[in-house]
């Protein structure tokens, strides 16, 4: 079958009115529309200062901003009271929206610290004798703690060694093998043949101090007072003191 010239003109005519007309469409109709959604604007809250992971989030840390909401991904936590009073499962920084998968309800657990340790420090347990020595079973991990000796040696003397003025605490573990911060705690307080009560207590130390820590369970007993609870941020002030002292004292607070 053969098409005249006359008709491959007018089939050449109304593809090109077609065109037009669904470019006017999408000009007129869709765009807008389009134009619409990326204009729209949000209120969101997102960091406004260095964040450490593992630290409790307060409102100074974050800022209160309007952007576009075009493509702005689910997981984004745009109200503040969401993001208040939760822990920060990583390192945040400035101007850093703050998704969901950030954050935790509970902080760090100390199996997760254990798989952080890169050879300048060590984990070491020592017993708590007894209820009052542990700090009534209320010592969490991240907790900043000064341990004093007691009964230690043939005079039987109370001693605070300046090398363990200030520690982190990674556990406090009951004889059941159960951490105080532990989910599992939940579930022990249904179990009424489990004993809950802290029996030792995981700290991070230099190998300086483990020395020292070992040296006073032997031959004494050791007890644990509770220096801050807060944000990493300032918990790291009071290690960084220790950590001077321990240097003017052996050289390298890590050996």
């Amino acid at each position: 079958m053969k098409f005249s010239f006359r008709q491959f003109v007018k089939n050449r005519t109304f593809v090109g009115i077609s065109c037009i007309v669904l470019a006017l469409i999408l000009c007129f109709g869709i765009a807008p529309t389009v134009a619409g959604d990326t204009s729209k604007q949000v209120q969101i809250s997102r960091v406004s200062k260095d964040i450490p992971k593992n630290t409790l989030i307060t409102a100074d840390m974050l800022e209160t901003v309007r952007i576009g909401s075009y493509n702005l991904p689910d997981n984004v936590v745009r109200d503040k009271s969401d993001i208040v009073g939760q822990y920060s499962k990583t390192e945040m920084f400035p101007h850093e929206n703050v998704i969901s998968e950030k954050l935790s309800s509970t902080p760090l657990g100390a199996d997760e610290y254990l798989g952080k340790l890169d050879g300048t420090k060590q984990a070491i347990s020592v017993s708590i004798k007894s209820f009052a020595a542990g700090l009534s079973g209320k010592l969490e991990t991240g907790d900043i703690v000064t341990l004093i000796a007691a009964d230690y040696g043939d005079l039987k003397q109370t001693l605070t060694p300046a090398e363990l003025q200030y520690v982190k605490v990674l556990a406090a573990t009951s004889s059941d093998g159960v951490d105080n911060d532990s989910t599992q705690v939940k579930d022990s307080k249904n179990n009424t043949s489990s004993d809950d009560t802290p029996a030792t207590l995981t700290l991070l130390v230099s190998p300086q101090q483990a020395k020292s820590l070992v040296e006073y369970e032997s031959h004494g007993s050791l007890h644990a007072a509770l220096v801050y609870r807060g944000d990493t941020a300032t918990a790291q002030k009071f290690l960084d003191v220790q950590d001077k002292y321990l240097s003017s004292q052996g050289g390298n607070p890590n050996g």
